[in-house]
């Protein structure tokens, strides 16, 4: 049995199985741009807290949880 014909009777299985095939694309880990951007955005993430105080400006104006 040829290569061809073992995949398609595999895909036929699983299909009567109830599955159907679905092809993902993800973001090519091993790219410098891709290391490059992660590097990026953790190192805004770090240093959010320093750098904004966007959060004590939401809780300045959040109601309070309790109704007290």
């Amino acid at each position: 049995m040829a290569v061809r014909e073992r995949v398609s009777e595999y895909r036929r299985r699983v299909r009567e199985r109830g599955f159907r095939p679905v092809q993902v694309w993800v973001p090519d880990v091993r790219t410098p741009t891709l290391a490059a951007e992660a590097a990026r955005q953790a190192s805004l993430v770090a240093h959010a807290d320093r750098e904004s105080d966007d959060q004590a400006f939401v809780e300045a104006v959040a109601a309070p949880w309790d109704d007290e």
